[in-house]
């Protein structure tokens, strides 16, 4: 039953409490292993769409950004190049964080002008014109 179980559980964890931390532990020992670098998701399998996507745009394109960060994020380069890959990604950051910043006073703001979005159809078109029986929503029954 349900209270055995709970019963024999809480028993087991009274006698034995640094059992349940070091199993805890292991675990996340074994999941430090797996993740490389950059990881923040876990690594679908090769045929995923996304990942042969980006596998192949890296391959074919090495400067691209996206591709970088994808393969990385997902942990599906080998562990020394995806290690490269992140410093380069992170001080690519980095930089743009300590951009410096222009105050807004010493920038001289022009106004824009706003296009109108109306059309206007003042004049007529010879060429179009509609008979009484070829207008819309005629129907014949």
């Amino acid at each position: 039953s349900i209270y055995e179980t709970k019963t024999f559980l809480s028993r087991a964890v009274r006698e034995n409490p640094g059992s349940v931390v070091s199993m805890s532990s292991k675990a996340i020992k074994e999941e430090s292993k797996r993740h490389k670098p950059g990881q923040k998701f876990p690594t679908p399998t090769p045929g995923f769409a996304d990942r042969v996507f980006y596998e192949t745009l890296l391959r074919q394109r090495p400067g691209s950004m996206m591709a970088q960060e994808w393969c990385v994020n997902f942990g599906v380069l080998p562990r020394k190049e995806a290690s490269k890959l992140y410093k380069k990604i992170m001080e690519r950051k980095g930089m743009k964080r300590s951009a410096p910043s222009v105050s807004s006073s010493s920038v001289v703001r022009k106004k824009k002008k706003s296009k109108s979005n109306i059309i206007r159809d003042d004049g007529v078109d010879v060429g179009m014109q509609v008979r009484g029986d070829e207008a819309m929503g005629s129907a014949v029954m």
